[in-house]
């Protein structure tokens, strides 16, 4: 079994799998990729299935971001819980 019916297999069945494993097999997806070994039609299955673990990787991310929540001081210096504030990406 080549690495990117691998690949492949272990995604198409579980789309939400979690955040580490999703972001291993897009590792291995560009790792396939790049080595540049695949027919045509392969590399482009594959860049489709990258494509869908990058989505699974960003949800993931967003969710997680959401949940994200400061401790800060209000004026009477008491701790209360805010969300966190999304920045600005960093290049």
């Amino acid at each position: 079994m080549s690495k990117m019916s691998k690949i492949k297999k272990k995604t198409a069945k579980n789309p939400e799998i979690p955040f580490d494993q999703a972001l291993k097999k897009l590792e291995e997806v560009v790792k396939e990729l790049e080595e540049g070994d695949l027919p045509l039609e392969d590399s482009i299955r594959l860049y489709e299935e990258g494509m869908k673990l990058t989505q699974v990787c960003s949800r993931k991310l967003e969710a997680a971001e959401r949940k994200v929540e400061m401790l800060v001081r209000d004026q009477e210096g008491k701790l209360k819980s805010v969300p966190f504030p999304p920045g600005e990406p960093e290049d």
